[in-house]
């Protein structure tokens, strides 16, 4: 199964996670598993509640366990959140050891690394983990310039105009 591909959206603009989770679906039409671990985005976020009649050929997992956001937490409450999106984290570890999947999807990894839950050097060391996967989708609002050298490809989401907000 060994491809091992990388590829980061990210940026300002809406759709970070429909792209990678689109580009990952993909993989089911061709007969890959998918793995889907979303963080910072509360327990019961349902934008993807669809794609969960595709299992087991896509698995969705989320570690959170708030009905909110994590940026809308209190202080004690981050701390029992954060610990978690650190099992998360763990997990998504074990799914690229172990090969459970052909495509993963880490909805929001880079927004760990932006809130201070993750640091640079966790991160670097995720994206180069021998593995057994083909594909690797990550997002976030920022990409720093150090992980660059560690993904294929790098797409940038900006918003141009949200007449919406």
């Amino acid at each position: 199964m060994k491809t091992q591909f990388i590829h980061a959206f990210y940026g300002t603009g809406k759709g970070k996670t429909s792209a990678a989770v689109g580009q990952a679906l993909r993989g089911v039409e061709e007969g890959e598993t998918v793995t889907i671990i979303q963080f910072l985005k509360g327990k019961n976020a349902d934008e993807f509640r669809l794609i969960e009649k595709l299992e087991p050929d896509v698995k969705i997992f989320r570690f959170d366990k708030s009905e909110s956001y994590y940026r809308d937490l209190t202080i004690e409450e981050k701390e029992e959140e954060k610990i978690n999106i650190l099992n998360g984290f763990n997990y998504a570890r074990k799914v690229i050891e172990t090969g459970e999947s052909a495509v993963i999807v880490l909805d929001e990894l880079l927004g760990l690394l932006d809130l201070g839950i993750l640091d640079l050097d966790q991160i670097k060391e995720l994206l180069t983990m021998e593995g057994d996967y083909k594909r690797l989708y990550i997002t976030g609002n920022v990409l720093p310039e150090e992980l660059f050298p560690y993904v294929n490809v790098v797409s940038e989401i900006q918003l141009k105009k949200d007449d919406l907000q």
